[in-house]
C-alpha cells in the first residue's frame, strides 16, 4: 500500500514509544518529511505553523530514532514507532498529552527547561497559545487574545511608548518598552496563529539585501 501524496499532501503521524507503546505527540507529514525519515532514520515532520520541514530534536537535541513506520488502512495516517531521546513536548514534557480533560489538571510535570533549550521567545509563544485554548478567562493574554480591538490598540499604544524611550529615556526603559510590544506582539501573533519561526525565516530572506533592494521587491 503506497501513500497518495497528491490526494493527501500533508498527513498526520504519531509518534509512539517503542518500548512502552506511550503516544508521546501528533504532528504532520508531507512527502519530502517522509523521505527523509525513512533515509536518516529519524523523524521528521512539516510543520504547519512554521510552514517547513523540520528534523525533531534540531533545536532541543531531543531526537526520535525510528524503530518501525506504520501505515494505517486507509493510506493516510502514519505511526512512527520510535526511541525518544530526552522528552517529546515542546512544553518540557515526555508527552504532549498531559492535560486531562475528565479531571481537568495537568497529569505530567516538566522534565527539562524549555527557556534554555528554545529560547524565551519561542517559550513565551507557546505559553500564549496554551493561553488561547485554555478555559481561564483570568489572564490578561487571554483577555487580550478575546478582544482584537483591545489588542491592536495596545500594540500601538506600546510601539509609541518605545518610541518615546528611545527619543527620551534610558537604556533600561528602552529595554522595558520593547519587552512589553514584543510581548503583545507574540500575542497578536498568537492569535492569528503564525509561528515566530516565520518571522525568522522572513528575516533570514531578507539577510543579505540591502534595505532600498527590500523595499523596491515589495512594489514591484
Amino acid at each position: 500500500m503506497q501513500i497518495d501524496w497528491q490526494k493527501n499532501p500533508i498527513i498526520p503521524a504519531i509518534a509512539q514509544e517503542a518500548s512502552s507503546n506511550e503516544i508521546l505527540m501528533l504532528a504532520y507529514v508531507n512527502e519530502e518529511a517522509f523521505n527523509l525519515t525513512l533515509s536518516t532514520g529519524y523523524a521528521h515532520y512539516f510543520s504547519r505553523s512554521r510552514q517547513r520541514l523540520w528534523k525533531k530534536g534540531e533545536s532541543s537535541g531531543h531526537t526520535q530514532k525510528i524503530v518501525d513506520v506504520l501505515l494505517d488502512c486507509d493510506a493516510d495516517t502514519l505511526v512512527f514507532k520510535i526511541e525518544q531521546k530526552g522528552v517529546a513536548c515542546h512544553t518540557g514534557r515526555k508527552s504532549c498529552f498531559f492535560t486531562s480533560v475528565t479531571q481537568d489538571k495537568v497529569i505530567l510535570d516538566k522534565e527539562v527547561d524549555t527557556d534554555a533549550i528554545y529560547g524565551v521567545v519561542d517559550t513565551l509563544y507557546h505559553t500564549i497559545l496554551e493561553r488561547k485554548s485554555s478555559g481561564s478567562e483570568n489572564s490578561w493574554t487571554k483577555k487580550l487574545l478575546n478582544d482584537k480591538e483591545l489588542l491592536l490598540e495596545k500594540i500601538r499604544e506600546e510601539a509609541d511608548e518605545l518610541c518615546v524611550a528611545i527619543d527620551k529615556e534610558d537604556d533600561g526603559q528602552v529595554i522595558y518598552e520593547a519587552a512589553d510590544l514584543l510581548y503583545h506582539a507574540l500575542v497578536g501573533l498568537g492569535s492569528r496563529e503564525i509561528s515566530p519561526d516565520r518571522i525568522k525565516q522572513e528575516l533570514a530572506r531578507r539577510f543579505g539585501t540591502s534595505g532600498l533592494e527590500e523595499k523596491a521587491s515589495r512594489n514591484t
